[in-house]
């Protein structure tokens, strides 16, 4: 059974959400865009479904509790996402957020607003923060409780004072990216270089 490859992004706003198309559409990877929604409106069995119906990775998919306490809808289903058994997790990009939940998870590293990876965690607006290997987000209680090879912490996707706008490539986030497949071994668009491989070979 072929596993898809996953990068778990927890944030669902519009800026987030064409940040990401962004990435996804330059690298060759796949946004599913319709898991934008804040709070995420789509329950874990749809975004597998629509995951496997995808056909390139890696596929992003976007989570959002919209500030719920606790694990919210979006949590349930990242959980779900993340834990089945179609899909490999290769990283996940853990959004700050100036929430007054006080949830935090475990970071492996950041990636701030210049672009600078760091071990300390950022803020939403991709400023180094003052601890070390944690970030504050609504939508990240439940991440270093999964087995997600890189987390990376990143300030608000898509915004960041419009140094990660989608209309200038959405910087930082790519090379968040970039930093997770680059840890994982994998390669952008790899199905879909793998399927004009597999044409040329038949022909």
């Amino acid at each position: 059974m072929e596993k898809r490859r996953v990068i778990l992004v927890t944030d669902g706003d519009e800026f987030a959400c064409r940040a990401i198309e962004r990435v996804a559409a330059e690298i060759g990877g796949r946004c599913i865009s319709r898991s934008q929604g804040n709070p995420t409106k789509l329950s874990g069995e749809q975004l597998v479904e629509l995951i496997l119906q995808t056909p390139h990775d890696p596929v992003f998919v976007m989570f959002d509790d919209c500030g719920a306490l606790g694990e919210g809808a979006g949590e349930q289903a990242l959980r779900y996402v993340a834990t089945h058994e179609q899909i490999q997790v290769l990283g996940a990009l853990a959004v700050a957020s100036n929430t007054h939940q006080h949830e935090w998870t475990k970071v492996h590293v950041s990636i701030d607003r210049d672009g600078v990876m760091t071990e300390y965690g950022v803020d939403k607006e991709g400023f180094r923060d003052l601890e070390i290997g944690r970030i504050n987000g609504d939508t990240v209680y439940c991440l270093d409780r999964l087995n997600i090879p890189l987390i990376v912490g990143i300030g608000d996707i898509g915004k960041m004072g419009y140094r990660d706008h989608a209309k200038y490539g959405a910087p930082i986030t790519r090379k968040a990216v970039e930093l997770i497949l680059e840890r994982s071994g994998g390669h952008a668009g790899k199905r879909k270089e793998t399927e004009s491989a597999d044409r040329e070979a038949t022909r």
